[in-house]
């Protein structure tokens, strides 16, 4: 038997214009993807939790995850660096402390 082996397929990854890697044609991030891999998720788990993604596509970028695993856990790590740069700014404009009591009061007035 011989199997016509068909040229590689690009892994279905794109980076959008704010510079995040999301899943083609999906909102899904590469970060959420690999973070939910390493919490021990299957492929088909990941499906299920995301079924705007493929099975296929699922494999193709956990295979490229752990083919490149140094680049991506560089990728992941500026990525948290960004979400927690961001979380400071915005506790710094909006102080969290007390929201709960701010929003009661405006409900009552």
């Amino acid at each position: 038997m011989n199997l016509a082996i068909e040229h590689a397929q690009p892994v279905p990854l794109e980076t959008g214009r704010d510079g995040i890697v999301r899943l083609r044609g999906t909102r899904v991030t590469l970060d959420t993807l690999v973070e939910a891999f390493l919490q021990g998720a299957t492929a088909e788990e990941i499906v299920q939790q995301y079924p705007s993604l493929g099975l296929a596509d699922v494999y193709s970028v956990l295979g490229y995850y752990l083919q490149h695993e140094a680049e991506i856990t560089t990728y992941l790590g500026e990525r948290a660096t960004h979400r927690e740069a961001i979380r400071e700014e915005n506790e710094r404009r909006f102080d969290p402390q007390g929201v709960r009591d701010r929003l009661l009061n405006r409900r009552r007035k």
